[in-house]
């Protein structure tokens, strides 16, 4: 990679910074001199910083990583538009949308959106729409085509992000570094450079020196690219198609991917042997009331096998059947008992009321009796007579 020419910076004014009584102290290390209230940045150090920020731009893009360019400032967004779509990046350069990489599945939701609104345009149900709604619909279509249509193939979050004008797009800066993403950017005298990872010291107002940057930057991007193809045998990024053709590719994709499953699904299907037949079964054999589980032997493989003779197998059955019959008769004994409780209860109830009826009846003939025995009291007139 050939490195950074001093005349070319000078020509193209990356040199000037802003007036002294705008200049963030952090800079210091940078500026060479002051001239007319103006500070001047030192173009040696310059060179140094972008050849490094170069070098690790190509190292990201050999791993086969993406880089975000972020700049909103109408002297960069043409240019930045350019030479991103060019090595094919995804970029900003409309106004940011706030949590775009902290709140990145809400951001991907909308490009789904947008992708849907193509299919729908694609399909018949289209023409069955009234004029107003297709109005509505293309203008949602546009906005978001307009913010998020550079950012539609960012899949995930990017592997660094290169900022023109670090003072103005903070919030871009502030998510990246919540983030922990490595930050490429554009640093003036009036910016600070402490939270950048990788500064380049330069004038980022003059479209000269952000043009010549950005260059130097997507060079390096493209050599990454072609290093990349060496290593792995594996063709450059193509720039940007239309959606149509992205449409044909992901269609044919799915139906590659739809034959090898089925073919895969059919190998399976051949290899597959029948089942043992040596698994345990359950059955149930009902004596009176009782139901009694009869087991097979599942485990007959791996139990050692041993010869019988015929007695022995006749002198095992019946065994077998006995035990089955006591079993059940247990059940069966334990469940009589309490229905014969219940009924020894009622008749000792019965034989209760009957008892106390036979008491009553008793007392009330011995009264009886005793009312005929007992004579009549004496009185005078009867000893008179």
């Amino acid at each position: 990679m050939s490195k950074t020419n001093f005349q070319e910076l000078l020509d193209a004014g990356v040199h000037f910074g802003h007036l002294k009584r705008k200049w963030n102290p952090a800079m210091a290390p940078y500026i060479f001199m002051e001239k007319n209230g103006i500070h001047i940045l030192d173009l040696h150090k310059t060179a140094v910083k972008i050849d490094e920020a170069a070098n690790a731009i190509k190292q990201i893009t050999k791993s086969g990583r993406k880089i975000l360019f972020v700049a909103t400032k109408k002297q960069a967004k043409e240019i930045i538009a350019e030479k991103a779509k060019a090595v094919n990046m995804p970029y900003v350069v409309e106004r940011w949308p706030g949590g775009m990489l902290t709140n990145f599945p809400t951001i991907r939701k909308a490009v789904k959106k947008m992708t849907t609104i193509d299919r729908m345009m694609g399909e018949s149900s289209w023409k069955n729409l009234s004029k107003r709604e297709k109005l509505q619909i293309s203008r949602q279509r546009a906005k978001l085509e307009k913010n998020l249509g550079s950012i539609v193939d960012m899949n995930k979050l990017p592997a660094a992000m290169f900022v023109v004008d670090v003072m103005k797009e903070h919030i871009a800066v502030k998510e990246a570094i919540k983030l922990s993403i490595p930050l490429f950017g554009i640093v003036d005298t009036n910016s600070d450079p402490t939270n950048i990872d990788f500064v380049i010291p330069a004038n980022d107002d003059a479209t000269k020196s952000i043009e010549l940057i950005v260059g130097i930057m997507t060079d390096a991007i493209k050599e990454g690219y072609s290093e990349r193809k060496v290593d792995t045998h594996e063709p450059a990024p193509t720039p940007r198609v239309d959606n149509d053709q992205k449409k044909t590719v992901k269609g044919e994709k799915r139906a590659r991917l739809k034959a090898r499953r089925e073919e895969s699904a059919r190998k399976e299907r051949e290899a597959e042997t029948p089942a043992d037949n040596n698994i345990s079964e359950i059955k149930t054999e009902t004596i009176g009331e009782v139901e009694t589980p009869k087991v097979e032997k599942a485990e007959k493989a791996e139990k050692p096998k041993t010869r019988k003779t015929e007695k022995a197998r006749a002198e095992e059955k019946p065994k077998k059947e006995v035990v089955t019959k006591e079993v059940s008769s247990e059940k069966t004994t334990e469940k009589k008992p309490k229905k014969e409780v219940k009924e020894v209860k009622e008749i000792e109830e019965v034989k209760e009321v009957k008892e106390v009826k036979e008491v009553k009846e008793v007392k009330e003939v011995e009264e009886l009796k005793v009312q005929e025995i007992t004579p009549e009291p004496i009185t005078e007139e009867n000893n008179n007579n």
